[in-house]
């Protein structure tokens, strides 16, 4: 990656690398990106990916291995994830030490 790359960019980049089968959390793509205290940005990043974007954002969850999102959203998601193999709970909840990427 670049110096000048934007915190946006850096996020994009690692959110790319993320393997399938895999997740991490929005602190510690805050923290590969440089922001080490900006997961709640990291968050409003992948929100605002334009419609049709093949990033995995997906592969995204909190610290606590949940997913943050709600509704239809959350569906949405835990549809993705499931998709990969990766076993979600109806509540959104993963075994994050079994499917964590860590770099």
């Amino acid at each position: 990656m670049m110096e000048n790359d934007t915190f946006q960019q850096r996020i994009y980049h690692i959110v790319a690398a993320i393997p399938f089968g895999k997740v991490t959390t929005y602190g510690e793509i805050a923290r590969l990106a440089g922001s080490p205290r900006a997961a709640r940005q990291v968050g409003g990043v992948l929100k605002r990916l334009p419609e049709g974007s093949r990033l995995p954002w997906y592969r995204v969850i909190n610290r606590l291995g949940e997913i943050s999102l709600t509704g239809t959203d959350l569906d949405r998601q835990r549809q993705a994830l499931l998709a990969e193999g990766i076993e979600v709970s109806p509540e959104g909840k993963i075994a994050l030490a079994r499917y964590r990427w860590v770099q």
